[in-house]
């Protein structure tokens, strides 16, 4: 079986959805006594938020890079970033690996293509959702992402960073995100991005009528299929 790298700990809430999500697709495909095997590098998440902060991106991605070097030098055969906002420095993690970046914002395209839809709203950090390192790759593609207004896009960001990374599930929050997206709606989106790992600890495709991506679970089946496919 191949191995599993994946650089983690941004926040380590979302991170223990990898952990747990590929050892179950693992033991589900394969059953008996198998699990996933995984090389985890979980940081300090204190870092990468000052990074972001002060907008040091060079410097993060420079980390990020010889940590997923590391695992590549542990055995990784993919490597996977299990956050949305620091694949902004995806081309300087990427470019000295010889082994698969698996990329999640492409994985969450190819989904979404898959249903033929062109315009949806996109939900994650205020760096994800305004800055051009997530839009350029869906523009490629045809696909028009649709952010929230200003305040808005404050409120998504204040709750991520208070709450869902401490591990904080609020109904209060839970119904501002619903309402956010019902607005997006009236906007012409077809449906959602959850473009932060930690959205779908607080809504999932039960709570909408829209297809709803989870950029966590599709990129843990983009994964998952990368191994069993080296594994058949």
């Amino acid at each position: 079986m191949k191995t599993i790298g994946l650089i983690g700990g941004m926040s380590w809430e979302s991170t223990d959805l990898y952990y747990q999500g590929l050892n179950k697709g693992i033991q589900s495909h394969l059953g008996g006594f198998h699990s996933a095997q995984i090389v985890l590098y979980s940081v300090d998440f204190h870092k990468i938020e000052a990074f972001q902060r002060h907008q040091h991106w060079t410097e993060a991605g420079t980390y990020l890079a010889e940590i997923a070097k590391k695992l590549e030098n542990a055995g990784a055969d993919v490597i996977a970033l299990c956050t949305n906002t620091m694949h902004k420095v995806a081309d300087q993690i990427q470019h000295d690996l010889s082994v698969p970046f698996l990329h999640i914002a492409d994985v969450t395209m190819a989904e979404i293509l898959k249903y033929g839809l062109t315009k949806i709203a996109l939900l994650g950090t205020a760096f994800t959702m305004e800055q051009e390192f997530y839009h350029s790759r869906f523009k490629q593609q045809g696909i028009e992402l649709i952010v929230p207004d200003e305040s808005d896009r404050q409120i998504i960001n204040q709750i991520i960073y208070d709450e869902l990374c401490k591990g904080v599930l609020l109904n209060k929050s839970k119904q501002q995100y619903l309402n956010i997206i019902a607005r997006a709606v009236k906007a012409g989106a077809q449906g959602v991005i959850l473009g932060c790992t930690e959205i779908g600890l607080l809504i999932d495709q039960q709570d909408l009528n829209i297809p709803v991506f989870d950029t966590v679970e599709i990129h843990m089946s983009a994964l998952l299929e990368f191994v069993l496919n080296e594994a058949d």
